[in-house]
């Protein structure tokens, strides 16, 4: 096994069913990385050690998701220089509104990219972090523009079979 470029972190295991699609978007594209659980508030010093050490072992970025006050994400980007995308997780009442706007409010000078809330985000989260390493990795990058065209011609043949329904249909 490759050893890991990303590091995904969440605050609590019941955010994996949302970060697993951070995981599922490195994964299509051969991108090693590492999951844990790791909280700001229940276990900093597990957080803060790990953020510290991480250029060592390797890691290149940081995926963090977090619901509620989300302080995780900040928590990671205080200890270092890597960048850090951050996943507002939907897990209150605020329907992670709350995590959403802790997040973007981080303050100047610990800089803190923010995904849109949930599965669609932590999606992005990947691309992402997957597009940080095209920026010097050719053969990645070609892959993701591949990946962008297929996804391109997807979009056209759904556009097709839904013009060809409407015309069965005697509506086009």
């Amino acid at each position: 096994m490759e050893k890991p470029v990303i590091g995904i972190l969440m605050g609590s295991d019941s955010d994996y069913e949302v970060m697993r699609e951070a995981a599922r978007a490195l994964q299509e594209f051969d991108v090693p990385f590492e999951m844990l659980v790791s909280s700001a508030h229940r276990s900093p010093q597990r957080t803060l050690e790990y953020a510290a050490n991480a250029r060592e072992r390797g890691i290149r970025a940081f995926i963090v998701g977090a619901g509620a006050a989300a302080h995780l994400a900040g928590v990671v980007a205080s200890k270092t220089t890597l960048p850090v995308i951050a996943v507002p997780i939907d897990s209150t009442a605020l329907k992670g509104l709350d995590a959403l706007l802790a997040t973007v409010q981080m303050p100047g000078g610990i800089p803190v990219a923010s995904m849109a809330i949930g599965k669609a985000g932590a999606k992005n989260a990947g691309l992402f972090a997957v597009q940080l390493l095209a920026a010097t990795d050719a053969d990645l990058a070609a892959r993701l523009d591949a990946s962008r065209t297929a996804m391109a011609d997807s979009v056209a043949e759904k556009s097709e079979r839904l013009q060809q329904r409407l015309s069965a249909d005697g509506l086009a």
